[in-house]
């Protein structure tokens, strides 16, 4: 089965993207493994006299590397990532570099229509930096809009045609881990 890391790409204390998250953990426990990891606790990035990372980091980097790929739901905060994700990719490209080639799936939730769409992009060209190195998945993106209303009691999707393409994203990321094992 394979082992997956799933970040929640904010420190917000209510998020969409951690319920994205929380939804695929539960859909596909037959397909693969995903750890959840917050990063609602970790120190400001503020580059070190040393290469040594705090543990809060080390502790996320010693998961990313043991995964076989990991997964980013970020909302959208002024047409970008939330500087909580960036600071964990700070982070990690100044100290540990756990993404260096591992497969990575980008996912997003906001509350309006375009669903992270500008985001994600930003997100992608971080993740292509020499420093992170993170293997994207190419030509495929999950934007989930009007995510305060697309999650039952239960924390399902409502929306069938979005569970569809969510289902067919994460398999079509399956065999893309899988191919770059």
């Amino acid at each position: 089965m394979i082992k997956l890391v799933g970040i929640v790409g904010t420190n917000a204390a209510k998020s969409t993207n951690r319920t994205l998250l929380r939804y695929m953990k539960k859909h596909f426990v037959d397909q693969a493994e995903i750890e959840i990891c917050e990063i609602n606790a970790l120190p400001f990035f503020n580059k070190p006299d040393s290469h040594q990372p705090p543990a809060e980091i080390a502790q996320i980097s010693k998961k990313i590397v043991a995964a076989d790929g990991v997964i980013i739901s970020t909302p959208e905060y002024d047409h970008s990532i939330p500087a909580a994700l960036a600071n964990l990719l700070e982070w990690f490209a100044y100290t540990t570099k756990p993404l260096q080639d591992k497969p990575v799936m980008i996912t997003g939730a906001s509350y309006g229509v375009l669903g992270t769409s500008r985001a994600q992009n930003h997100l992608r060209q971080m993740l292509n930096a020499p420093e992170l190195k993170g293997l994207v998945m190419p030509g495929r993106e999950y934007l989930l809009g009007h995510s305060l209303q697309a999650f039952d009691q239960d924390q399902n999707l409502i929306d069938k045609q979005k569970a569809t393409e969510l289902d067919q994203y994460f398999h079509d990321f399956c065999d893309f881990v899988l191919r770059n094992k």
